[in-house]
């Protein structure tokens, strides 16, 4: 869905995101966000949002080449390390 809203830039070029925009993108005091220009356009994201996005295009198919195709193989390897671990 489509939405808009506006803001006023500042003599710094700083602007105060709405209300509504922060909460769509889950940002609050101290966070931070990322610009991403796509010719003319600027997408807004919440940056912890689109590093978890990027990571996980990164890792797409990673867990198929280590072997790793359900949660109880995941389970295995843990307690595998925890063992070595305790050695």
């Amino acid at each position: 869905m489509l939405t808009t809203d506006s803001a006023k830039v500042m003599s710094k070029g700083q602007v105060t995101l709405p209300k509504e925009i922060r909460k769509a993108i889950g940002v609050g005091e101290g966070d931070r966000v990322i610009f991403i220009r796509q010719g003319e356009k600027v997408i807004l994201m919440n940056s912890t949002v689109y590093a978890m996005k990027i990571f996980q295009k990164e890792m797409d198919g990673e867990a198929e080449k280590a072997g790793i195709y359900s949660d109880d193989d995941v389970i295995n390897i843990v307690m595998q390390i925890r063992e070595e671990n305790k050695k």
